[in-house]
């Protein structure tokens, strides 16, 4: 039986005024793009959760997909075609006909921020949606967080201590009801420093293939 959809926030979502401000002047600047809290992609309850940190002001706030239309998104979906976790081609559209295969994608943050660093109360007025996103999942599920504030707000919903459960990549944490995956984010900011290698995330989500598997 398939999983209820998790709510999700509203187009006007009034809940965090700075980022309902930005999103504003987005709307006046760029009104055909979304410009609004980004849906969670593929199916409720999948047997894979991915948690990002938040849309990227001209990737997912502007295509409506997470992770759609930038860099990250680039290697992500890469690393999940790879790993039969997408179907398809990714084109950086959300009308470019990719399906996610027993995966699910959402942001711990809906909505872009200003230079992409959501403020903590921001974090936590989200965290009730990415709640749900969790409660969705089937006992066993993996979920992988790409970064720390993805890693501490979803740990925070699970209400698991941060020293229980230590942020590190390549980390893998077994919990009450799921198995946590950590991965630095595949930001560009992180993949042209050095800090993440295709090498070194597509180890991550090899080792996701092989408990999924398992677990299936």
């Amino acid at each position: 039986m398939a999983a209820e959809e998790p709510v999700a926030p509203p187009r006007d979502c009034p809940a965090c005024p700075r980022l309902a401000a930005f999103r504003e002047e987005n709307r006046a600047k760029w009104p055909d793009w979304r410009n609004a809290p980004v849906p969670s992609f593929g199916t409720a309850g999948a047997r894979l959760l991915i948690v990002g940190l938040a849309p990227g002001l001209q990737g997912a706030n502007r295509t409506g997909r997470p992770f759609t239309g930038d860099w990250a998104g680039d290697l992500l979906y890469a690393t999940l075609l790879k790993f039969g976790f997408a179907d398809g081609v990714y084109d950086e559209r959300p009308d470019d006909g990719l399906t996610l295969v027993g995966a699910r994608i959402t942001n711990a943050v809906r909505c872009v921020p200003p230079q992409n660093k959501p403020e903590g109360a921001e974090i936590a007025a989200c965290r009730p949606y990415l709640a749900g996103e969790l409660a969705a999942l089937a006992d066993g599920a993996a979920v992988v967080a790409l970064g720390r504030i993805a890693h501490d707000s979803l740990c925070r919903a699970l209400g698991v201590r941060l020293k229980a459960a230590p942020f590190g990549h390549g980390a893998e944490h077994a919990l009450e009801r799921l198995r946590l995956f950590d991965s630095y984010h595949c930001s560009r900011y992180n993949t042209n420093t050095g800090v993440l290698t295709t090498e070194m995330f597509e180890t991550v989500f090899a080792r996701v293939r092989t408990y999924v598997d398992g677990a299936s």
